[in-house]
């Protein structure tokens, strides 16, 4: 089972807003997921990051992998590979 730490989008129309899951990548965006380690608020000036850091180094360890937008979020957090 490849695992993929990424984004699920919430909120309503045009004012997004996500959280960071950790999911099976063959389940859809918005579908079943593992667990919810943060979230992430862009309609915020600025944009508001929260991630469980032990959360998210525990799936980093085991080999989840982060999209693209959420490794930038990770980087921005503070929280490294």
């Amino acid at each position: 089972m490849a695992v993929k730490i990424r984004l699920r989008r919430m909120g309503y129309k045009k004012h997004p807003f996500y959280r960071v899951i950790v999911a099976d990548s063959r389940s859809p965006r918005d579908g079943r997921f593992i667990e919810e380690i943060g979230t992430y608020d862009p309609n915020q000036e600025p944009s508001v990051v929260k991630i469980d850091e032990e959360a998210a180094k525990k799936w980093l360890a085991t080999g989840a992998q982060p999209t693209e937008s959420v490794a930038k979020l990770l980087k921005q957090a503070g929280i490294e590979k």
